[in-house]
C-alpha cells in the first residue's frame, strides 16, 4: 500500500461547534426547507404527521375499517 492510499483510509475527525442566540435572533429555517428537494420536504412532512397522530391518538395511522368495492351488473 502506499502512503496516499493509508492517508485515504484514515477516519475523518469531526469537529462540534454550538452557536448559542437568543430566541429571538435564530435564523430561519426557511432557506434551508426551499433548498431541501420535494421529495425530501414530503418525506419529512410524513414523518411530522406520523409523529402527531401517534402523539394526538396514541396509535398508528391507518384505516378503521376494511372497505371492498363490489361492482354490480
Amino acid at each position: 500500500m502506499s502512503t496516499e492510499t493509508q492517508a485515504d483510509q484514515r477516519p475523518q475527525k469531526i469537529v462540534k461547534a454550538v452557536r448559542k442566540v437568543k430566541i429571538d435572533r435564530q435564523p430561519s429555517d426557511f432557506v434551508y426547507w426551499q433548498n431541501q428537494p420535494a421529495v425530501s420536504r414530503l418525506a419529512a412532512l410524513e414523518d411530522i404527521r406520523r409523529a402527531y397522530i401517534a402523539w394526538k391518538y396514541d396509535s398508528d395511522p391507518g384505516f378503521q375499517r376494511v372497505y371492498t368495492i363490489v361492482k354490480r351488473s
